[in-house]
């Protein structure tokens, strides 16, 4: 190699980035050691910015387009360098390039349940997972309060920083949407848009905009979700205090039945039940002795039960014939 080659390879005339990474947010511009020619050409693609360092402190920022890299349109870096007069010289500045563009499908999910406050059930344990999507806003306050001076950040880097944010907010997040856990899986769109300004709040100390935030599912306890099934269920039937009844004797038996000696108690639980259900059905309606025709069909839809209770074993076939002989007397 000749001077000339040596004294031609050491200035930088084009400085540009083509990003076919697809993941990455900040990128230096590789100088190897060597200055930058006066006028040399920069240019920045869309959904780029490109920012000027010069040792340590932050210069000019650059948005789309080609520029010439002289005093006039330098200046802050001038300032910093204290150019006092048009320089012809080559000078060292380092070039970070930033990713603008929305990175999107980010993961987010609790490794560990979340407790959050409930209105109507107090303290209750969460999952949750969804996805959320980015962009860089802020290049300086990015570089300066993540970066650094890392040469090469990925998305990997800061998804996993954010992640951490949204899992430690979520709870608080919750806690201002408020909604109750009964109303969470109908309204994941609505509870999102809530919760975006809490974590943007933090998201801020970046330079990062939460551009969007979705919540895929939400998991509770196992007990809770069988609480809920059962509420569910006499929701769906009329007579909810008799029904209230026959499920807390129901839980009852479930009860005895996982214990040693059930089969001795099991017939004192199902009279528990039998019981509750004939004094429910033998309460008069408010206001007055009630109505023939309604009291027969209650007493009708009472010996329906007690046919299902005897086939799925819950009544002995004695039990049952006892109470359909009673109701039958009353009909």
């Amino acid at each position: 190699m000749g001077l000339f080659d040596f004294i031609k390879n050491e200035f930088i005339e084009v400085i540009d980035w083509v990003d076919d990474t697809q993941d990455t947010v900040i990128y230096k511009f590789p100088d190897k050691g060597n200055k930058i020619m006066n006028g040399a050409q920069l240019t920045v693609r869309e959904t780029q910015v490109a920012v000027l360092m010069n040792e340590g402190e932050f210069g000019d920022v650059y948005i789309p387009g080609r520029h010439e890299l002289s005093t006039k349109n330098m200046p802050i870096t001038t300032t910093l360098k204290s150019w006092k007069y048009l320089f012809d010289s080559p000078f060292k500045v380092d070039i970070f390039y930033v990713s603008t563009k929305q990175f999107t499908n980010l993961k987010w999910g609790t490794s560990n349940p979340v407790i959050v406050r409930d209105k109507e059930f107090g303290q209750v344990r969460l999952r949750s997972f969804g996805t959320y999507t980015i962009r860089v806003i802020e290049p300086k306050k990015f570089i300066k309060e993540f970066a650094g001076t890392h040469p090469w950040v990925r998305i990997d880097a800061v998804a996993e920083q954010m992640r951490n944010v949204i899992i430690s907010k979520l709870s608080e997040g919750l806690a201002e949407a408020n909604v109750s856990i009964l109303d969470l899986a109908a309204n994941f769109t609505e509870i999102g848009e809530r919760l975006q300004p809490v974590f943007q709040r933090e998201f801020d100390t970046w330079g990062i905009e939460l551009c969007k935030f979705y919540i895929e599912n939400v998991t509770m306890p196992e007990e809770v979700e069988r609480m809920f099934d059962k509420t569910t269920q006499l929701n769906m039937l009329g007579n909810k205090l008799n029904q209230f009844n026959q499920m807390q004797g129901g839980i009852a038996l479930e009860n005895l039945s996982n214990n040693e000696g059930a089969a001795g108690t099991a017939g004192l639980g199902a009279g528990v039940i039998l019981t509750n259900m004939l004094q429910q059905q033998q309460q008069p309606q408010a206001g007055g002795a009630g109505n023939d025709e309604q009291d027969k069909q209650k007493l009708v839809d009472l010996l329906k039960q007690l046919g299902e209770l005897k086939e799925q074993g819950i009544l002995t076939e004695e039990e049952f014939n006892q109470k359909k002989a009673e109701i039958l007397g009353k009909l």
